[in-house]
């Protein structure tokens, strides 16, 4: 009750100087705006550059098969075959810190359509989950290709903007046919223009296409010839008796001397591209990956992994840096505003004790207690930076709106913030309002009394 009664009396005090009140805690509105305004504009622009870094990698890992040796001879990374389709499908359903997979061939070709050609950065033999794994699932026009495309091993792809550019001239490319290696493809769907990435490549000059269509019909290599990383361009021509494979099997003839199944190596692929759930899963999803692997590949402890994990560190590093650099700022922004906030209150109620003296005087003269004035400065501090702080709120509030609607600048609101400034509001009418309190409640009763 005693509570509640001090604070009506701080109210009713307030009130008494109502204009001097409101341009007291305008210092305290304007710091809360500004630091609510900040944080949200902060929290949409770090979801923005986390987004963009994202579609550049930085959520993303990067299988590759494991190195062949001869001799002593190393013959580098992906030089050996030892990843498949099913090694994606097992990393996406039995490794829970990861999002998607993606098997990926590669293939260097020319293509040409009409009497225009053109020589892309990337051709990519993959699944739908490729587009998925790089968040790149808006196409500008037509449709992606699906599962039952790569079952059937169908002549279907998606082309970037840059191929668009070069080889129709910024015509519609949906429904026509361009020529890979003398195999026609229908267009069916075209990116969303991507840009370049950090290391400056263009990642709008791209083909995609079902992996089963490109390993059998374009690369003309079957289960047991050597992954496309490992061949050279020069040594295979365009000629029609190469479209599929014929010259080895796929499985290997029983001989009579053989008992019972022989070990038999399907198709491999060039390499995995993984999304993990976000960037702080990549550490979890390469043990992950690696305890998976090694189980499939039956590799005993004692022996080196036939594969190789790449993740993104540098780019998650930049992520990382970036998100330090706003947060640094905005508490800097923060902190400033606020001690310009509580000068002022200090002010104020330095005044206001000068102009109670002789109510102060009194009050301790029919039995009111040195604590008890402290008290009820220092709640009068607290209720008016109170205040301060909900008019604050939705001053902020209201700017991070505007330069949404007016600037279409991101935002996201952020409740930490808001509850935060609610917290530091109190604790600078608290800290601020102290010595004025303090002051007050050391005042003489009968020098009180006598003050004019």
């Amino acid at each position: 009750m005693k509570s509640v009664r001090t604070v009506k009396t701080a109210l009713r005090a307030l009130r008494r100087n109502l204009m001097r009140a409101a341009l007291t805690t305008l210092g305290i509105v304007i710091g809360i705006a500004a630091v609510i305004a900040m944080m949200e504009i902060g929290n949409g622009s770090s979801i923005a550059i986390k987004k963009t870094i994202a579609s550049m990698g930085a959520n993303t890992l990067l299988v590759l098969p494991g190195t062949a040796t001869s001799g002593g001879v190393t013959f580098g990374t992906g030089s050996a075959m030892t990843l498949t389709p099913q090694d994606a499908d097992a990393i996406a359903d039995e490794c829970p810190a990861v999002l998607a997979t993606a098997p990926i061939v590669r293939v260097r070709a020319q293509i040409v359509y009409g009497n225009r050609n053109w020589v892309p950065a990337l051709i990519y033999g993959t699944s739908p989950d490729f587009l998925v794994v790089r968040e790149w699932t808006d196409l500008t026009e037509g449709e992606t290709f699906t599962d039952r495309e790569i079952r059937n091993s169908s002549k279907v792809c998606v082309v970037g903007q840059t191929i668009v550019r070069e080889l129709f001239e910024g015509e519609s490319p949906i429904g026509k046919e361009i020529r890979i290696k003398n195999v026609s493809f229908r267009v069916i769907g075209v990116l969303k223009q991507k840009g370049a990435n950090m290391m400056g490549m263009d990642q709008d000059d791209i083909v995609l296409a079902p992996w089963t269509t490109i390993k059998y019909r374009v690369s003309g290599s079957s289960a047991t010839v050597s992954n496309q990383s490992a061949e050279t361009t020069t040594s295979s021509g365009n000629y029609l008796n190469q479209l599929y494979p014929g010259s080895s099997k796929l499985y290997p003839d029983v001989s009579s001397s053989s008992y019972g199944p022989q070990p038999v190596r399907f198709s491999n692929i060039d390499q995995i591209l993984v999304a993990t759930r976000t960037p702080e899963h990549i550490p979890v999803a390469m043990e992950q990956i690696t305890t998976l692997l090694r189980e499939r590949h039956r590799i005993r402890p004692d022996e080196p992994e036939d594969f190789r994990l790449r993740d993104m560190t540098e780019i998650t590093r930049t992520l990382s840096s970036t998100t330090r650099v706003i947060t640094t700022l905005l508490l800097v922004v923060a902190m400033i505003s606020l001690v310009v906030g509580g000068v002022g209150i200090m002010n104020i109620m330095l005044v206001s004790v000068t102009e109670r003296t002789r109510e102060i005087g009194l009050r301790m003269a029919v039995g009111a207690e040195p604590a008890d004035i402290l008290r009820q400065f220092l709640t009068e501090s607290i209720v008016l930076c109170f205040l301060g702080g909900l008019f604050g709120i939705s001053l902020g509030r209201l700017v991070s709106y505007l330069v949404t609607v007016f600037l279409n600048w991101p935002t996201a609101t952020s409740v930490e913030a808001i509850i935060a400034s609610v917290a530091v509001s109190v604790t600078v009418g608290l800290a601020f309002g102290y010595y004025p309190a303090w002051k007050a409640s050391r005042l003489d009763p009968i020098e009180a009394l006598r003050y004019e």
